[in-house]
């Protein structure tokens, strides 16, 4: 890179140098255009290489940045000597291929003239480009390192809300088998059986923040048998799934506590039989989900007072998709209460 960057430069000169001769009257050819001018930057390119070396040992941003500024100001007069020195031998070489004899004090004295001071500023030029793409380095690295800390927290924040989860989850599901164990030992027995799967089933995806869709019908399903052991003929469910959601990625138990919610909320509380309807779509990059109950819905007046399931949902899905998704909680025009989520569409890479 550093071979290229000054051969570019050197072909830049070369190119000024070869058209401001024919303007002058005395024109070269291009063959000398370009030995000059790449003599003169060949040597910078040779230069350059220590002088980054002492430019990331005496930083600017340092806390000794005055004895560095000090330490600059002494290498740019050396290192303008040393050029000049380098380039003079370069000089006589060139000179002696051209068929001329010249001394190395005849090539010194016009460097010495016309470019001490230009040698200076060069320097710092070399200098100051070296710590330009350095802080953009470091800037790049500190963006990296925020997004990788941003995304661990984020990681973090998930895993606390479904550790969260899946003991309300349990909580609620041992509190409905206790209740049944003194009425009906038989079905107790069966809802125990039961959570021994679908807790072996939680366990087995318990890390994967989404799953596919299909998955996550799985274990809703397994919930499912519980309550309806629980609730008989009192409870049914209907399941509208598109196929083409089936492999959508969804959050982990998504579904679970919002079923959950309509049985506590909309069937539990009534004698007569409950219907809870599923609903899944894709529309467009979008996917929906839709739980509907014909329970008792909200009470008029005042927002809807969320428990562990519903507000770690909303948490999860806001940790997840940011802005991108919607949660929203409403009536139903036919009575009861509606959930409808709606998320990116976005299934698993497959890999061959």
């Amino acid at each position: 890179m550093v071979f290229v960057f000054w051969t570019l430069i050197g072909l830049s000169f070369a190119i000024q140098f070869y058209l401001s001769s024919y303007k002058a009257g005395r024109p070269v050819t291009w063959a000398q255009a370009v030995g000059w001018s790449m003599g003169d930057w060949y040597v910078w390119a040779l230069m350059s290489l220590p002088i980054i070396q002492l430019a990331r040992r005496f930083r600017f941003d340092d806390v000794k940045w005055g004895r560095n500024v000090l330490v600059h100001l002494g290498a740019s007069a050396i290192c303008s000597v040393v050029y000049m020195v380098l380039r003079a031998w370069v000089g006589q070489a060139q000179s002696r291929l051209g068929g001329q004899a010249v001394s190395f004090a005849e090539t010194f004295t016009p460097l010495l003239v016309k470019t001490f001071h230009l040698n200076l500023l060069i320097y710092w030029v070399i200098v100051s480009v070296h710590h330009a793409f350095d802080y953009y380095r470091q800037m790049q690295a500190r963006e990296l390192r925020a997004a990788e800390l941003e995304k661990r927290l984020a990681q973090a924040r998930l895993q606390a809300l479904q550790m969260q989860l899946n003991p309300h989850f349990l909580f609620n599901t041992l509190h409905a088998i206790s209740s049944l164990m003194h009425k009906d030992v038989e079905a107790a027995d069966r809802m125990i059986a039961r959570l021994s799967d679908l807790l072996r089933f939680a366990l087995e995806s318990g890390d994967a923040q989404e799953v596919p869709l299909r998955q996550e019908l799985d274990f809703l399903s397994r919930y499912l048998e519980i309550e309806q052991t629980r609730f008989g003929d009192r409870l049914a469910v209907d399941l509208d799934i598109a196929t083409d959601t089936l492999d959508a990625l969804v959050p982990n138990l998504v579904l679970q506590p919002l079923v959950e919610n309509a049985i506590r909320h909309g069937i539990e509380p009534r004698a007569k039989p409950g219907r809870i309807h599923l609903r899944a779509r894709r529309e467009h990059r979008r996917l929906k989900l839709e739980v509907r109950d014909n329970g008792v819905g909200l009470s008029p007046g005042g927002p809807p007072a969320e428990g562990v399931g519903l507000s770690n949902t909303r948490a999860r899905l806001l940790q997840l998709y940011g802005e991108g998704h919607r949660f929203d909680l409403g009536n139903s025009p036919d009575g009861g209460l509606v959930v409808c989520v709606e998320l990116p569409f976005h299934c698993a890479a497959k890999t061959v």
